[in-house]
């Protein structure tokens, strides 16, 4: 037996796709996607949306989508999501330019900012000069 016959042919695509050390953890979204659970191309697209977007953990409890291990910003969670996906095409034999086409079923969120704070204007009085003598 040869080394490439080692690991299935989906898990064979994901490492040369995602080779650079840089894309270690695309190389595993994407390894994600050829083990999803599932039968079909849409159940494995689901499995991706679970496994790259932060959910509560706990019922009602908006504060433990933190404990979830997804990954944590939503550039990262696209990017996971499109490495799983292009493992589930492989997994499917899905051509690449319809892979390349999927978005995800949840709605990006807009980043956070932080409220404007009104600044502090101290009204100095008409009595006490505003420079130094």
């Amino acid at each position: 037996m040869i080394p490439q016959q080692w690991t299935p042919p989906c898990g064979n695509q994901c490492t040369h796709k995602y080779s650079a050390l840089m894309q270690i953890p695309w190389r595993v979204f994407c390894k994600k996607g050829c083990n999803a659970d599932g039968d079909t191309w849409e159940e494995c697209l689901s499995a991706c949306d679970e496994i790259c977007y932060k959910d509560p953990v706990l019922k009602d409890q908006q504060w433990s989508a933190y404990i979830d291990r997804s990954p944590g910003s939503a550039s990262y969670s696209q990017d996971c999501f499109h490495a799983c996906v292009s493992g589930c095409g492989y997994k499917f034999d899905i051509p690449p330019e319809k892979v390349t086409e999927v978005h995800p079923n949840r709605p990006l969120l807009p980043p956070k900012t932080n409220p404007a704070q009104p600044k502090s204007s101290k009204k100095i009085s008409d009595d006490i000069p505003s420079t130094s003598a």
